[in-house]
């Protein structure tokens, strides 16, 4: 019979959160105040540990204490330049007096601006002793242990954001040409059965150049967590789903997949015609899944004709058939 197929390629890929991160440790020092551990909920901005401060705190009361000896002596070459340049205006010193003067002051100057400086760098230090998460989300890894001296740059937790998931699917190169931004795929966790745990995704973005060796063109495919079904289970990262990327339809003559034999040098059907089998060879094109079995256009055929499906089994032409109708 003439069906509409849905066409399709086949994807699948892992899940991943879109967004992700690593709170790591911005200063060196004795780890203290994780409480955290491994699906915890966290809030962006939320402090999750910190970092032993007594030596941040005292490198900022020395560097507070650098820049107030340095104004102090800003401020004595300021009232040294103003007599001078009195002395001068009055021929008590010379001009070359003055400049020497400026000279000393625009010295003491620089040398405040930069103990102020030294003062925002410790002051700085000492706000990254408290770590806080970037983002809302759950914990997924704690890295680190309370009293561990971690370093500069040390991993301490990671935390992901389940509200916004995607898959990142693979694709060979034929199939890529196919598929475009807003295309719909139906997605299934791996190791479910009778299309539980199934929901779908979007297309949302296209790399544009394929990975060198496989040449194969990574899509990403948004989740669309509203959209799952009754009984789907919580959506985790790192699980691994399968399914069908729906790239368009076609209306063509089509039989069962299963009805096509492939015991010959090329395929073909079993047909019955004036109550006796007659192979016939024919083309397949594209297949799609319905009415419960996968469906194939078939070129070779008409309309109407009599197909025996897969499960008759192979029978040498001529062989005559009794047909019953069952009402």
């Amino acid at each position: 019979a003439r069906r509409t197929l849905v066409l399709g390629v086949p994807v699948s890929g892992t899940l991943q959160a879109v967004n992700s991160a690593t709170v790591k440790a911005r200063v060196a020092g004795e780890l203290q105040g994780l409480v955290l551990r491994e699906g915890d909920s966290v809030r962006a901005g939320q402090e999750v540990a910190r970092i032993e401060a007594v030596e941040m705190q005292a490198r900022l009361r020395q560097a507070q204490q650098q820049a107030s000896a340095a104004r102090a002596q800003a401020d004595i070459s300021q009232r040294q330049f103003d007599n001078n340049r009195a002395l001068v205006e009055q021929g008590f010193i010379s001009r070359t007096a003055l400049q020497t003067s400026e000279a000393s002051l625009q010295a003491a100057q620089a040398t405040y601006q930069a103990a102020q400086a030294g003062a925002d760098v410790a002051r700085k230090a000492l706000a990254d002793t408290v770590l806080r998460s970037p983002l809302s989300g759950q914990v997924t890894a704690r890295l680190a242990q309370n009293g561990e001296r971690v370093g500069v740059d040390t991993r301490i937790l990671e935390v992901v954001d389940l509200s916004r998931m995607e898959v990142e699917a693979l694709l060979a190169p034929l199939d890529s040409v196919q598929v475009r931004v807003g295309q719909t795929a139906r997605l299934q966790i791996e190791g479910s059965s009778n299309g539980a745990a199934t929901f779908s995704a979007t297309v949302a973005r296209i790399n544009p150049s394929a990975q060198a060796g496989s040449r194969s063109v990574p899509v990403y495919l948004a989740v669309d967590r509203n959209a799952a079904q009754n009984g789907l289970p919580a959506l985790r990262q790192g699980l691994f789903v399968q399914g069908t990327l729906e790239t368009g339809s076609a209306n063509v003559l089509a039989v069962p997949l299963d009805a096509v034999r492939t015991d010959k040098p090329a395929p073909y059907v079993q047909l019955v015609q004036q109550g006796r089998v007659v192979h016939l060879n024919v083309q397949t094109g594209e297949r799609s899944r319905g009415d419960g079995q996968t469906l194939v256009a078939a070129e070779g055929l008409q309309e109407g004709m009599q197909v025996l499906t897969g499960r008759v089994g192979a029978l040498p032409e001529g062989t005559g058939l009794a047909l019953t109708l069952i009402h």
